[in-house]
């Protein structure tokens, strides 16, 4: 079993790279990579942070697109980008904590590719099915996959989004058929048109389709969200006590970044986090609890999120691909 151990033994030490000129950084724009599509909670995110930071950089942050494989596309490219200052990236539990246990290769070493800057926000999933669909509650749909082994098909676009749903299957001891998707509104609008039977994904891609093409069956965290007081819990729909997960983001640079950029970047999150505007859109709206913390916090946050989503993985029975 992976341990905290092992991990804070690689992880990278903050601030390594020789001291910057302080004061000439920014004195350019500033990438931001997002691992995910258009469209995708990452990228709702990513937007969000990015211009609330500009104003205490001095410089945009200008978001990038980069999405495929789980996120390794986007991650690769930051991780060997230039420790600079220059690009950054939106990061997830997907690309910053289950990497590892979900691929057989990844083109960087996830425990040392990258200096946390800070984490931004956590949001709970929710299992959603079509509006038309059979299955009324999480009982329902439990009832008939148990009937019909692997007759249910589940979208996904990310490791939160299918481990959440196999962790389901697993604790349930039911078989549903994995259909892997390039992009959250993909998905949605195949789940809508009853291609496939079920999605579990980010609070802040389902809310809005909810009472238009979509239903709530369950909420994946331990709480009930409070944009949907009436759902159940996972625990409670599906009498799982044991089940909870939620996916939540986190601004990385490559590295040996220097310490002084890292701080730099650091106040501006913690800038753009006291924001009314944000706060008001990533939580009142979507969902999403803004928690800020320091490069410190950040990396033993990682550490500790990658021993639960690995344990979780291998426990689902997901095997690295």
């Amino acid at each position: 079993m992976i341990t905290r151990r092992t991990l804070l033994a690689a992880a990278p030490a903050l601030g390594a790279a020789p001291a910057f000129a302080q004061g000439a950084w920014p004195a350019n724009p500033i990438k931001g990579i997002v691992p995910f599509a258009p469209g995708s909670a990452t990228d709702t995110v990513a937007r969000l942070f990015a211009d609330g930071m500009r104003e205490s950089l001095g410089q945009a942050i200008v978001v990038e697109n980069r999405a495929g494989a789980n996120g390794l596309i986007g991650a690769e490219a930051v991780a060997r980008a230039a420790p600079d200052g220059y690009t950054l990236m939106f990061g997830t539990n997907s690309t910053n904590a289950a990497a590892a246990a979900l691929n057989r290769r990844v083109p960087f070493d996830p425990d040392r590719a990258f200096a946390p800057i800070s984490t931004l926000c956590s949001v709970p999933l929710i299992v959603a099915v079509r509006n038309d669909s059979p299955f009324r509650t999480l009982a329902d749909l439990i009832a008939a996959a148990k009937a019909r082994p692997e007759g249910l098909t589940y979208a996904s676009t990310s490791a939160s989004q299918r481990v959440a749903t196999e962790m389901l299957a697993s604790m349930a001891e039911v078989k549903l058929l994995y259909v892997p998707y390039r992009s959250s509104p993909n998905a949605v609008q195949d789940l809508i048109a009853g291609r496939v039977d079920l999605f579990v994904a980010d609070q802040a891609v389902i809310l809005p389709q909810i009472g238009q093409g979509l239903r709530a069956l369950a909420v994946t965290t331990k709480e009930r969200s409070a944009q949907l007081p009436d759902t159940p819990t996972v625990a409670e729909a599906g009498n799982l006590p044991n089940y909870e997960l939620f996916a939540w983001f986190v601004l990385v640079a490559p590295a040996g970044t220097p310490a002084p950029v890292i701080a730099r970047l650091n106040q501006a999150v913690r800038a753009a986090a006291g924001q009314a505007n944000l706060r008001e859109r990533l939580g009142s709206t979507l969902g999403m609890a803004v928690r800020t913390s320091s490069p410190e916090e950040a990396q033993a946050f990682i550490v500790s999120e990658t021993i639960k989503w690995t344990n979780a993985i291998r426990a689902a029975g997901i095997e690295p691909e």
